[in-house]
């Protein structure tokens, strides 16, 4: 058999495994994967996997050191001003060592593009994360701010709880609204040209830093 022939027959086989084009959209096969038995710190290993395969910084800490975390992080990374959302926690900059601003909830308490520009990073929570794929995926809660937020400055602090970690897209989706502002991140924003050289920060963050909180507290 040619290459050619064997090109053409697969292409056969898999018209022959395809639905008819007719089906009717209840009579479609759902039975794919939608949950899983992994538990949290497998979970939590893998998606660790994911991020830094993505070439996003990772760092794990216990509940009551997330505050020491999130400035360590920012003091690290040099940050002179950090913004974050309204709803987000103030404990968790309590101590930090930057500036910090806050982007309301109204247009009229929202930062301009110019001063989101100016800021060294932004620090949020995220809705959900996909261990599978290294995902996070932000639905614009108070605590996640607009989507223009984390696209702009260069650093995003992204803050993922044990409950926010889920197997994979199905189980992801399951929780999400369809209707919200979504924003999908694997990694920093990266492109390529036809040549394969990489350049960050095109269209979102150069860095993305984040910090995973283990379960249970430190002793």
């Amino acid at each position: 058999m040619t290459a050619r022939d064997e090109v053409l027959a697969r292409i056969t086989s898999a018209h022959r495994l395809a639905p008819p084009p007719n089906i009717r959209y209840e009579d479609i096969g759902r039975a794919y994967r939608t949950t899983s038995d992994a538990e949290t710190p497998e979970l939590t290993e893998l998606l660790v996997d994911r991020l830094v395969d993505y070439r996003a910084l990772v760092r794990q800490c216990r509940a009551d050191d997330l505050v020491v975390a999130i400035s360590a992080a920012i003091a690290e990374r040099g940050a002179q001003t950090v913004v974050v959302p309204a709803g987000l926690d103030r404990s968790w900059t309590v101590d930090m060592p930057a500036d910090v601003l806050t982007d309301g909830l109204s247009g009229e308490d929202q930062l301009s593009i110019a001063q989101l520009d100016a800021v060294d990073g932004v620090i949020t929570s995220c809705a959900v994360a996909i261990a599978e794929t290294g995902t996070l995926i932000l639905d614009g809660s108070p605590d996640q701010g607009r989507r223009v937020l984390t696209l702009i400055p260069d650093y995003h602090l992204c803050v993922v709880v044990p409950e926010q970690i889920v197997a994979d897209v199905p189980q992801a989706l399951a929780r999400l609204e369809a209707t919200r502002p979504l924003t999908m991140i694997s990694g920093p924003s990266a492109t390529s040209d036809i040549e394969l050289n990489r350049v960050e920060g095109v269209h979102g963050p150069r860095t993305l830093e984040v910090i995973i909180v283990q379960e249970g507290r430190s002793t």
